[in-house]
């Protein structure tokens, strides 16, 4: 894991694209888009069903090894309309009882509210402030950001490209910190990258090969 120090706090960055507030015991994920393979099965698309099984495996894997008190989950937790992955989430937070699982919605997080009810989800405001951060889905416009809170948020799905020598590229997710805002990359399998763009300044650190590396 990869430390850093935002807003006077340290977080540890995990290859596993998640965030882990030290002093809260909190691990911050955004856009796992459960569900989103079946929802694309359903369409008649091919999707292989095992991208649910790695987004949990990989969750459980977290939670085992950071054994945090609580999971805040900045958005696009579920992908739109309801299927049966979502029995599987509620099976899943069921089996960590002392865990406070927490949203903050994203665009996709259209269930009724029943359904986070039973998958003991506490279901919070689009923006929620805690000491020196907010915490949102999409990036704070400069007219939204709170004075004084340092925005962490997920919605873009990061990613930089890096050329070799010979100037071929490769796409890589990422952790971007800008002045303003630090957006985490999207935890699920099957949810795709944009590229930010980097300016001076800016802390960006790429995953490959279950390593957090600094880049710029």
């Amino acid at each position: 894991m990869e430390p850093i120090t935002v807003a006077d706090e340290r977080l540890l960055l995990h290859p596993d694209r998640a965030v882990f507030w030290e002093r809260k015991a909190t691990l911050l994920l955004a856009d796992l888009h459960l569900g989103k393979g079946a929802h694309f099965r359903r369409a008649g698309i091919a999707v292989p069903s095992l991208v649910c099984d790695v987004n949990f495996a990989r969750l459980r894997g977290l939670l085992e090894e950071l054994r945090p008190r609580r999971v805040l989950l900045l958005g696009d937790l579920f992908h739109s309309d309801h299927n049966h992955v979502w029995q599987s989430f509620c099976d899943f937070t069921a089996a960590y009882p002392a865990i406070s699982f927490e949203l903050v919605p994203g665009n996709h997080d259209i269930l009724p509210a029943h359904h986070y009810r039973e998958a003991r989800l506490i279901l919070h405001p689009e923006v929620i402030t805690e000491d020196g951060f907010s915490f949102s889905h999409h990036p704070l416009s400069e007219t939204d950001r709170i004075p004084g809170r340092y925005n962490l948020c997920g919605h873009v799905h990061p990613c930089v490209k890096l050329l070799d020598r010979s100037r071929r590229g490769m796409k890589l997710p990422a952790f971007y910190f800008g002045a303003a805002e630090g957006i985490l990359p999207a935890f699920g399998e099957f949810t795709g990258c944009a590229q930010v763009a980097v300016r001076p300044g800016d802390r960006v650190f790429v995953l490959a090969e279950q390593s957090v590396l600094a880049v710029a």
